[in-house]
């Protein structure tokens, strides 16, 4: 299908809305489904809590796993949604259709996963308390949790604020420094969150000034996916009247944010893997190591989403969400990459006492010891953050029912 066709296939902007009672009983659907897995993860967790934290597959030498690297992953979606939304009316230019609500729904909806995934990964309920009793404000991992509140809190009064625009009841130019004011929120929780990984210099693949703009754009890519797949699936459903034109547009962006992260990642593994470096080891632990088969799985899934985006007979709908979903799953091997290297290879020889626990092969010596990879999650590890993203899409089908995210009128 042409752009020329599946614009003339899109209902017209004046038509009237068929769809209120399909899209809800679609959101109810999704909101029981979504509970449901919500609720089993919650039960999951307390089964962890029971037990303690052995029961996953994190140990001394690789203490975060599948919770901070999903955790990274969420900030990404979050921010690249809020960014999306927040761009155009703070420059006061022409934005992409009716999304900017739903974008930064989707931006609450990923903030609220990524805090509860720090929750579960923190062990229990109570240390929660006990980060803010104790707190040391001087560690950038304090600095994250404070900028991951004010973002939440910033990004619900940021939808209220278009809502209230709509209605008159907030003019265009308050909305526009809220708009800033995201803008910068967004770019800084994810500037603070490579900073904690940056700052550790004990990690070859982490001790990089390249991280804070690497993670930004990032979460341009993985948000404009998301952005981009929501976008279609709710026009699908009849939730939005949104033109061709404006997918398109999007499509565009994100081929365009995904060549400037694999810039970023090329001169990374330059730096790295140049002859005589001492990265030289991380580079063909990603290039044809444990984890080339993420290494790959980003750089062919990337590429696939940019061809997409930009051979104009291929951008039809169904192939712009596909190079969406492309792109989400592109950066998600990106963050496995990052956290599980950071960990794989290690800096000073005989860190600890070979276990079973702590390599992968402990009966052997340090050349043969990280031979595969040295952490992988637990069923209980899946099934809590399986949970996460239940009540990630509770939030935001609660968000479709309850709120008004259909557009007043053009952007």
């Amino acid at each position: 299908m042409t752009e020329t066709t599946a614009a003339a296939a899109a209902a017209p902007a004046g038509s009237p809305a068929k769809a209120p009672a399909k899209v809800g009983k679609g959101a109810m659907a999704g909101i029981v489904a979504s509970a449901v897995v919500a609720a089993i993860g919650i039960a999951l967790w307390f089964v962890q809590m029971s037990g303690g934290m052995v029961q996953t597959g994190m140990r001394n030498l690789d203490s975060w796993g599948l919770y901070i690297t999903m955790f990274m992953f969420f900030v990404g979606l979050s921010a690249g949604g809020l960014i999306i939304s927040s761009v155009p009316k703070a420059f006061g230019i022409k934005g992409f259709g009716g999304i900017s609500k739903v974008a930064v729904m989707t931006s609450i909806a990923a903030t609220v996963g990524a805090i509860g995934l720090v929750v579960v990964d923190m062990g229990q309920p109570l240390r929660v308390w006990e980060l803010f009793v104790y707190s040391n404000l001087g560690s950038p991992l304090m600095w994250d949790i404070i900028v991951l509140m004010v973002y939440l809190i910033l990004s619900c009064v940021y939808l209220w604020a278009q809502i209230a625009s709509e209605r008159g009841k907030v003019s265009h130019a308050a909305l526009r420094v809220i708009s800033v004011v995201a803008l910068v929120c967004a770019v800084m929780v994810h500037s603070v969150t490579a900073w904690i990984f940056g700052l550790q210099q004990s990690h070859e693949m982490w001790h990089t000034a390249l991280l804070a703009p690497w993670f930004v754009s990032s979460a341009l890519v993985c948000g404009t996916g998301l952005v981009i797949c929501a976008a279609v699936a709710l026009r699908a459903a009849g939730y939005l009247q949104w033109d061709q034109a404006d997918l398109v547009k999007l499509a565009k962006l994100l081929a365009v944010f995904l060549l400037v992260d694999l810039y970023f990642f090329g001169c990374d593994l330059l730096t790295e893997g140049f002859p005589a470096a001492s990265g030289a080891e991380v580079v063909a632990m990603l290039v044809s190591g444990p984890l080339a088969p993420f290494f790959w799985g980003e750089v062919v899934l990337s590429v696939l989403a940019v061809v997409i985006c930009v051979v104009p007979q291929l951008r039809t709908t169904p192939l712009m969400a596909a190079a969406g979903i492309a792109a989400i799953l592109a950066i998600f091997c990106k963050r496995v990459q990052l956290l599980v290297g950071g960990f794989q290879v290690a800096n000073i020889d005989m860190p600890a006492v070979l276990t079973p626990y702590t390599v992968t092969d402990w009966q052997g010596n340090m050349a043969t010891a990280y031979q595969g990879l040295v952490y992988w999650p637990t069923p209980l590890e899946l099934g809590i953050a399986l949970g996460v993203v239940g009540l990630s899409f509770l939030i935001f089908f609660l968000g479709l029912k309850l709120l008004p995210l259909r557009p007043a009128g053009r952007e």
